[in-house]
């Protein structure tokens, strides 16, 4: 495989382009082939040991609906929140035409189970690049509970891995404001 050299100002320029947004067009559907592309990019993280930890489920449709009463039976079950709080569950994940669920596999090994975590996390870095390259609008979220058996299962998932993000994918509506940041801070050892 050739690979085409990415100058840095690019690469700044598309990172500088992400934004954390739900101004989705929750009707417009999003091409399964690009769902794909853009899940096989997690998978191109650094990932110590190669242990490919990452787990995924894609919810569009009534699917969308099946995972909020998932994860809202699961704050049940957990007794986490209140009715109001499990109501919104039940509902929120209609706000966009595509949820993916990204799941981590366990480690017995302590340090390999944190770094699969980790290596999850910088995957779920790249699909949000590759759908901002894509010009889809993209939320990170975290699940309402990250050991939820009934999402588990939905999912497809062991009943041991660990939910690291629920991302939310549709067509912008409207282009998200420029968040400030603060300056780097770099401490020299030299």
């Amino acid at each position: 495989m050739t690979t085409t050299p990415v100058t840095l100002d690019a690469l700044t320029e598309l990172i500088r382009a992400r934004r954390t947004s739900l101004l989705i067009d929750p009707d417009r559907a999003v091409d399964d082939r690009l769902i794909e592309r853009l899940c096989e990019l997690v998978t191109w993280a650094p990932n110590h040991k190669r242990t490919w930890p990452w787990r995924f489920a894609v919810f569009t449709g009534e699917g969308r609906v099946r995972l909020g009463d998932a994860f809202a039976d699961d704050l049940v079950d957990e007794a986490i929140g209140d009715e109001i709080k499990v109501a919104k569950t039940r509902l929120k994940y209609l706000r966009a035409p595509v949820v993916i669920v990204i799941g981590c596999d366990p480690h017995d090994h302590p340090t390999f189970h944190d770094e699969n975590r980790d290596a999850v996390a910088a995957g779920i870095q790249n699909l949000l690049l590759g759908a901002t390259a894509a010009g889809l609008a993209s939320f990170w979220s975290t699940a309402p509970t990250i050991s939820g058996a009934g999402a588990a299962r939905l999912c497809g998932f062991g009943s041991e891995s660990r939910i690291i993000g629920v991302v939310y994918l549709g067509w912008p509506t409207a282009h998200a404001p420029i968040p400030p940041r603060p300056p780097v801070s770099i401490t020299r050892c030299d």
